[in-house]
């Protein structure tokens, strides 16, 4: 992207897009001219993520030749203080419309019709969609601008002249087919077998859309492996000298019981600040003589306003006080979560506080003494430690064999340690899941979503008109899906071969979710004639074990570009860094910073430095020494460049349109609403039925406070109460003696939530955990129970409310 856009006009692109399975090779090449009359300061700035490496950038401006390069980081940061214009970075980090980690080069005065072609290769490790397909998306503002409304009107659809975007597949299990929002040519194969393709784009994607590519590969396969050749010219006891293996773990997750073994690890970190406003006790919320749903005499009319002067005297508990609002919220997630998980609530504002010192056992006793506890949540205006939390919560080792799944509730800007958080968030990222629930005044909106979409978890922004319950217990629906857990890789080699990892297999693997490991495989072969290879993964989910094999060649075709390589060595040296490695350990910190260089990934142990130099001289950059302090010749100088955090308030990165979707609607649905007829009868129905949803409301919050952790409520006057019965008339109508008060109890409860399913969708975890209890007791004649309790209640509820 440029900084002035709509001035420098994008005229030609031609980019080469090589995709192996899951890792994708980019090569691309962007002419731009600035179509003003008057000069225009340009800067050239490319989003990148934790899976993505630029290790190529460089502009041509006439006989001028901008190209950046790595350099150790102590030389790069004392180089960077003799460049003038590094406040044009300074600048762009605080006020551009990004956030998020940049790759920024201010490319100084573009003359009047004058000319810059960018040069940017970078390799990227491709997400995957829950089909199964491989994802490759490109930024629409890197595509030439179009005549779409020539191009709509002309008989025949051409080819762009200025657009040559060409990717090639390539996949061992086979091309099946692609999905691209673009014109295109067909699918070519270039390989008898199917296993390699190509295809081109003839027209960028229609108007505001990023190029979007889904690439299908033949089978079901939980397994994908790419190797690639060494480097002959580094030496074998280096990464490039020996073949690197890429394999992407994406295990068959089939719906299963979990055990109480397997189930997760829950906690719920809350913003005090969320909490400032009224401080209403949760057992004075829920305490008191209840109203009736039973209605004087009157006609409908004075039973609809009995409920609305009733209702009115009640606080709303989804769109009242966010205090109580958030109460009601953790209430909730309390009450849904089963039996045999581990759980904590962390408070967190100027400083941070746990319910317990560490996570404790999800049991009838735990869970009521932290529902007793909600309340003490004092509010706190002051700083906001997240960051001092997540290293608490980080520092802290895993439950065997449980997912750790963090409900982030926020509201506060982080102050300026995003990048920390990330951090932190991204070396721990295939060790938990983030699901993050922002408040629409919230400052901390792109990093929220940030943590969410590295941990391959979910951020919900939550608005005035959302339910904030409603969107939590979602996210908590999805984290009690089940996992992959156990995970083991089981290597086959030829005698003389060995492997070393370089980037771990994680503990777990979430459904729909995949990984990628990365091998070294180093020593010398025996058997000449073997040239192939296997590997085996063993997982569980619940009580069940699975494993499945791949075989694999160990003579790839040669690629010179050595992608595989990159994506290898940005996570061996993100390795070296959290070990702790230094100056002290030359060795090794030595061949990190050697090997951070030769392959142009930017690592902690290196910086970005460009440098200015006539075309002429350009040639003899591949002769300087990168490990030591150089003097430029008068034809060259430093230019600003740099990996850049930038920090906007505006949460338009991390693919936040839905987001933004969301909001327009409802904006749009409140201007309607206002224009509606203000009527006296249109003003009492509008009333009433808020009234009666404050009633429900109400009566909701009850009947889930008085649930008992094992999904099963007891016969008690305040359950009577919640369901608008008396008691003394529940226990009359018992189907008989032999029903037990808390089975009866239970499926009045049941019945009475699934008959309002429609209003509180959210309800379907606790009605799945009474249900589950009901299950587990012995002989009892639900048909007889549900009968009765239709009656009661005055609805009819089927039999498949029992999930038999």
């Amino acid at each position: 992207f440029f900084s002035s856009y709509h001035e420098v006009k994008l005229e030609s692109v031609t980019v080469n897009v090589t995709i192996q399975d899951f890792v994708a090779d980019v090569v691309s090449e962007l002419f731009f001219r600035n179509t003003q009359q008057v000069p225009k300061e340009t800067m050239f700035v490319f989003p990148v993520d934790s899976d993505t490496v630029v290790h190529t950038f460089y502009a041509t401006m006439g006989d001028t030749r901008i190209e950046a390069m790595l350099w150790e980081k102590e030389e790069a940061q004392q180089l960077c203080k003799a460049t003038s214009g590094m406040e044009n970075l300074g600048y762009l980090q605080n006020e551009w419309d990004l956030w998020g980690p940049v790759f920024a080069c201010f490319l100084g005065t573009l003359p009047p019709n004058s000319e810059v072609t960018i040069s940017l290769c970078y390799v990227q490790e491709l997400p995957v969609q829950p089909d199964g397909a491989a994802q490759f998306c490109w930024p629409r503002e890197l595509f030439p601008w179009i005549d779409y409304i020539r191009w709509h009107s002309s008989e025949e659809e051409t080819e762009s002249e200025n657009l040559h975007f060409s990717i090639c597949l390539n996949s061992a299990h086979g091309v099946s087919h692609i999905a691209i929002n673009s014109s295109h040519t067909p699918l070519q194969y270039t390989t008898p077998d199917q296993t390699s393709a190509v295809v081109s784009l003839k027209w960028p994607p229609w108007m505001q859309n990023d190029l979007n590519l889904l690439v299908y590969y033949r089978g079901c396969h939980r397994l994908s492996a790419v190797v690639e050749r060494r480097d002959p010219k580094a030496p074998p006891s280096s990464l490039l000298g020996n073949p690197v293996v890429m394999v992407t773990l994406m295990p068959s997750i089939p719906e299963v019981e979990p055990s109480p073994g397997h189930l997760g690890e829950f906690l719920f970190l809350m913003d005090c600040s969320l909490f400032q406003d009224a401080q209403v006790p949760l057992e004075e919320v829920f305490r008191g003589n209840f109203p009736r749903w039973s209605c004087p005499a009157g006609g409908v009319r004075g039973k609809l306003l009995h409920v609305a002067r009733c209702s009115a005297k009640l606080p709303h508990l989804s769109s009242a006080h966010p205090s109580i609002c958030l109460q009601n919220t953790l209430l909730f997630l309390l009450k849904s979560l089963p039996l045999g998980c581990y759980f904590n609530i962390y408070n967190f504002g100027a400083t941070f506080k746990p319910f317990y010192l560490q996570s404790v056992e999800y049991t009838q006793e735990s869970m009521d003494n932290a529902v007793g506890r909600i309340s003490s949540i004092c509010p706190d205006l002051g700083g906001c430690d997240l960051l001092g939390l997540l290293k608490f919560i980080y520092s802290t080792p895993l439950l065997h064999g449980r997912a750790r799944q963090l409900f982030i509730f926020i509201q506060r800007k982080i102050s300026n340690e995003e990048e920390a958080v990330m951090a932190e968030v991204y070396r721990y990222r295939d060790k938990h899941r983030c699901f993050c629930f922002p408040t629409n005044r919230c400052d901390s909106f792109n990093l929220s979503q940030a943590m969410a979409l590295e941990t391959k978890g979910e951020c919900v922004c939550i608005h005035s008109k959302m339910d904030m319950t409603s969107e939590a217990v979602k996210c908590l629906q999805k984290a009690l899906q089940p996992l992959a857990s156990g995970i083991s890789l089981h290597w086959e080699l030829p005698p003389g071969l060995e492997v070393s990892m370089i980037r771990e297999a994680p503990e777990m693997i979430f459904q729909g979710h995949k990984s990628s490991i990365y091998a070294q495989i180093h020593g010398q072969t025996q058997d000449p004639e073997a040239g192939e290879g296997a590997v085996t993964l063993q997982y569980h989910v619940g009580s069940q074990s699975f494993d499945c094999t791949l075989r694999f060649s160990l003579s790839p075709s040669a690629d010179n570009r050595l992608p595989v390589h990159r994506m290898a060595m940005m996570h061996l040296l993100w390795k070296l860094a959290w070990e702790g490695t230094s100056r002290t350990e030359k060795d090794i910190w030595h061949n990190a910073v050697k090997s951070s260089l030769s392959l142009g990934v930017l690592s902690p142990f290196t910086s970005v430095v460009a440098v200015r130099m006539k075309q002429r001289d350009a040639w003899h950059h591949d002769s300087l020494p990168p490990d030591s302090s150089m003097f430029f010749s008068p034809s060259c100088n430093l230019v600003p460049c740099q990996l850049l955090w930038l920090r906007s308030f505006r949460p338009v990165w991390f693919k936040s349109t839905k987001f933004w979707m969301v909001q327009k609607c409802q904006f749009f649905l409140e201007i309607l609403g206002r224009k509606t007829t203000d009527t006296e009868a249109l003003t009492q129905l509008s009333a009433t039925c808020k009234g009666k949803e404050k009633l429900l409301s109400w009566a909701f919050s009850k009947l889930v406070a008085l649930q008992k952790a094992n999904g099963s409520w007891a016969l008690t006057t305040a359950l009577a109460s919640a369901l608008g019965l008396i008691k003394a008339d529940v226990e009359l109508q018992r189907p008989s003696e032999d029903v037990q008060p808390t089975v009866w109890a239970t499926v009045l409860a049941l019945v009475w939530l699934h008959q309002y399913k429609w209003k509180v969708s959210w309800s379907e975890m606790l009605e799945t955990k009474a249900c589950r209890w009901l299950q587990d007791q012995a002989e009892v004649p639900l048909d007889k129970c549900l009968e009765a309790a239709n009656s009661l209640l005055g609805c009819f509820v089927e039999p498949t409310v029992f999930r038999i």
